[in-house]
């Protein structure tokens, strides 16, 4: 068995898709109403045909689950972040650790966790 993708639910797809592609660099593999694969393996779903499909809700920032990125030059994605999306949402700025590594971590528009660290 082989995991394929990771789908989240987003309200404006077109939107969404802007979104990951100026600050991930990730493309469109495939846009087929309401579902867009991107490259990565990220797979946006827009929220009205998960709604239907699941038969619940959608929960923005329910911090159940997070996208993970790396980044080695992660001040200029913080600063690209800032200048492109300067009303996004943090939920920690740009951090050191003790062993020197870096980390931000951030919502997208619709709510979904997104954690951006430097390589190990």
């Amino acid at each position: 068995m082989k995991l394929k993708n990771i789908l989240i639910v987003v309200k404006d797809i077109e939107k969404a898709r802007q979104f990951y592609h100026e600050l991930f660099g990730l493309d469109v593999l495939l846009d087929n109403e309401g579902n867009m694969i991107l490259t990565e393996g990220l797979v946006l779903q827009g929220e009205k045909i998960w709604r239907e499909g699941l038969g619940k809700d959608v929960v923005p920032e329910s911090n159940a689950c997070e996208l993970y990125f790396e980044e080695r030059d992660i001040e200029a994605f913080a600063g690209k972040l800032e200048r492109l999306y300067p009303s996004i949402r943090y939920v920690n700025r740009l951090t050191t650790y003790s062993w020197g590594q870096k980390m931000i971590r951030f919502y997208d528009p619709d709510g979904n966790l997104i954690e951006v660290r430097t390589p190990v």
